[in-house]
C-alpha cells in the first residue's frame, strides 16, 4: 500500500497521454488490448460521459467496451437510453491496461473523483 497514490497518480496521467479513440462503424473491431484496464468514454462534445474499468471476463477492455455498445451496461442504459449504438455517432475512448486489480479498482475511483463524469450523482441522492 506504501507508495500506492504515486502509482495511482503516474496511471492517470499514463490515461490521460493515452490515445483518443473513436468508437467504430458497425462490423469493424474495436482497437483495443484483451486485457483488463480502465478507460474513459468521451461525448461528441468531449465532456467525460464516463468513467469505468474492467472487473472479470476474459476479454478485457475489448469486451467492457463492446459490452457498452451493444446495451449491456447501466451507463449505457441511463445516459443513452440503452441504445449502445450512439456510442458510434462521435463518442470516443482512451484506455490502459491494469493487470492489478485493486490499482484498477483505485484508478477509477481516482479518475472519477478528478474528472466527474456527466452522469455522477444522478442517484437521486
Amino acid at each position: 500500500m506504501k507508495g500506492e497514490p504515486k502509482a495511482i497518480k503516474s496511471k492517470f496521467s499514463q490515461l490521460l497521454r493515452s490515445p483518443m479513440i473513436q468508437f467504430p462503424n458497425a462490423g469493424v473491431r474495436l482497437n483495443v488490448p484483451d486485457l483488463h484496464g480502465v478507460y474513459i468514454i468521451y461525448s461528441p462534445k468531449g465532456r467525460v460521459a464516463h468513467v469505468g474499468r474492467t472487473v472479470r471476463g476474459t476479454n478485457g477492455l475489448r469486451q467492457r467496451l463492446n459490452n457498452h455498445l451493444h446495451g449491456a451496461s447501466s451507463f449505457v442504459s441511463k445516459a443513452l437510453k440503452g441504445k449502445g449504438a450512439a456510442l458510434r455517432k462521435g463518442y470516443k475512448f482512451r484506455s490502459i491496461p491494469i493487470e492489478n486489480s485493486r490499482l484498477r479498482a483505485l484508478l477509477e475511483a481516482y479518475a472519477i473523483g478528478q474528472l466527474c463524469p456527466d452522469h455522477l450523482g444522478d442517484g437521486g441522492g
